[in-house]
């Protein structure tokens, strides 16, 4: 397994072990090998590797078109770039026909703080998700990303894979599998669920382990996969815990909170609480300084949680 916190890192080297399997992968990039750690894939196999320079449109439309050829495209941009740059592309060139390319988009969230909103990517989930024959994947940790990386060369059909910039706080305490839309429990909890993405998660084991002190028993879910979403996992907590805080890197309209939201107003309505970017832009900053702005920290999570255990119980 890859030893580093950062999920770009683990990309890298996950593509490159890839490669080895499987013939048929290629990479495009647009100016980016650094950023995606693809320099040494570039070097390895220089006739399976496609800079397109600053043009991911016609990235996008290439990878489609080695698609129906049989090949296997990852294509790597900035997710700002990918899901809205692209959009027409991923939707009318990849998913309608249902094609085999992985998009895999780093950058997420507001994790390229100083690059301000042009750059900030918070409503690529939202975007993603409510295109048909997309698989999305946001893992929680960089172990996860290799992982995320090796199970989708052999997933059928269109995949978005989402990073950020930063390094990632481990969540596993050591080897773990990765199944495409199967949440992992990374805490057992019987008070109130708190489910989680991405950069997200390890802020709810924090929150988790503040609710102790007030004995409250949280469960937490890394719900890595957003779409197909694990409905079981999700309804299983609801019928368990008195309640669910949902914690994104996003904002709070159409991505994980949304998704989570849509399934129990129809099969078990239960009191949820969202924790992510409300209704706006975020502006330029140091990352860290943005995130305790928009209240993507355990505080947050630790008050829904709290407020939701006033009204239960």
């Amino acid at each position: 397994m890859v030893s580093t916190k950062n999920p770009r890192v683990s990309y890298g080297l996950a593509i490159l072990e890839a490669a080895k399997k499987c013939d048929e992968i290629v990479v495009l990039t647009c100016d980016l090998m650094g950023s995606f750690q693809t320099s040494k894939f570039a070097e390895i196999y220089p006739n399976r590797f496609f800079n397109l320079g600053v043009a991911e449109q016609n990235m996008a439309g290439i990878a489609a078109g080695l698609a129906t050829c049989g090949k296997v495209p990852f294509v790597n941009t900035f997710s700002c770039f990918s899901s809205m740059r692209c959009l027409e592309m991923l939707r009318t060139d990849i998913a309608y026909p249902c094609l085999n390319v992985k998009v895999v988009s780093c950058h997420a969230g507001i994790s390229l703080g100083p690059g301000g909103t042009t750059h900030h990517s918070t409503e690529d989930l939202a975007i993603i998700r409510s295109i048909a024959n997309f698989t999305l994947i946001v893992p929680g940790d960089a172990s996860e990303t290799y992982r995320a990386i090796m199970a989708c060369v052999d997933y059928p059909g269109p995949v978005y894979i989402r990073l950020g910039r930063q390094d990632m706080e481990d969540i596993y305490d050591g080897e773990t599998d990765f199944q495409v839309g199967k949440a992992k429990e990374l805490r057992e909890g019987n008070d109130i669920t708190i489910i989680a993405c991405g950069y997200m998660v390890y802020e709810a084991l924090k929150a988790a382990d503040r609710l102790i002190s007030q004995k409250i028993s949280a469960r937490v879910l890394n719900l890595h996969t957003l779409k197909p979403l694990d409905e079981e996992a999700i309804l299983k907590a609801a019928w368990e815990t008195k309640g669910i805080v949902v914690a994104e890197e996003h904002t709070v309209i159409g991505g994980l909170g949304s998704a989570v939201a849509e399934l129990l107003s129809k099969k078990r309505p239960t009191p949820v609480r969202m924790v992510g970017i409300k209704d706006t832009f975020c502006g330029i900053g140091p990352v860290q300084d943005l995130m305790i702005h928009h209240g993507l920290t355990d505080d947050e999570i630790f008050k829904q949680a709290m407020d939701i255990a006033r009204l239960s119980f």
